[in-house]
């Protein structure tokens, strides 16, 4: 099975980009199954309804989320609601929303789990023990990928390496920047450590440069506004074995 994982969408820009390229690279790549971390898909950060569901018209069947994705109140019933997009599972156990969510293709089962860091990160439960509780809830699924949303490297780093073998992939959101460490660790799981971001190439992590380069400099209050221009999607191909749920390659992706 070849499933594509889709870095953080910026905005409207990076969803308009999103649509414009990802139906034609499903066909020619045989991609199965796709998921793409919309926690930032609305204008103004967060994601809405509006967002979520432009990225399901667009070609993607899964929706991962982080740190952002309660600061828009009106997305909480669709959390509620709707399985094919979940929110990290350490977060509070009464906030609206799912931590994995199971998708039954028919010859497979999916099972998609979405984390958040703790390391400079929004006060959350910890990640390595609420994993441990997750994984014996879905051991009917071969196939199981989890969405790390987190600032620090070691802690993802070290999540990959923890999960290995137990799962078949995790990737690193948040930073909006790839990595260059994509890999298959020693017992079989699929690893990266930030699979980047989809929206304007010439920005910083998405904002027009000369805002953070003001609020950087003065320390003063600033308006984070999307910066234009031409985009780029960025993420990863993982083949999966259907039978084993181990890994068996991982190629980054980056279109322009």
């Amino acid at each position: 099975m070849n499933i594509l994982v889709i870095g953080d969408v910026v905005s409207s820009i990076g969803c308009e980009f999103l649509r414009n390229v990802l139906p034609s690279f499903k066909r020619l790549k045989g991609i199965d199954f796709c998921i793409a971390n919309g926690e930032n898909s609305a204008v103004g950060n967060g994601i809405t309804p509006f967002s979520a569901q432009y990225l399901f018209d667009s070609g993607v069947d899964f929706i991962t989320t982080g740190n952002h994705v309660y600061r828009r109140r009106e997305v909480y019933e669709m959390l509620d609601e709707r399985d094919d997009i979940i929110r990290p599972a350490n977060f509070s156990k009464g906030n609206p929303g799912k931590g994995y969510s199971v998708v039954d293709m028919g010859f497979a089962k999916i099972a998609v789990i979405n984390l958040a860091g703790m390391v400079y990160m929004d006060r959350c439960d910890n990640p390595f023990k609420v994993i441990d509780e997750i994984l014996p809830e879905i051991s009917d699924c071969k196939i199981k990928l989890v969405d790390f949303h987190a600032e620090a490297t070691a802690e993802k780093g070290a999540m990959g390496f923890y999960l290995d073998g137990k799962v078949s992939a995790v990737f690193g959101t948040h930073t909006h920047v790839m990595t260059n460490d994509a890999r298959i660790l020693p017992n079989g799981t699929a690893y990266i450590t930030d699979i980047g971001m989809t929206g304007p190439k010439n920005s910083v992590l998405g904002v027009k440069p000369e805002i953070s380069i003001e609020w950087l400099k003065t320390g003063m209050p600033a308006r984070f506004d999307t910066a234009d221009g031409e985009c780029i999607l960025n993420g990863c191909i993982i083949e999966i074995d259907n039978r084993t749920g181990k890994a068996l390659s991982v190629e980054p992706v980056t279109i322009e």
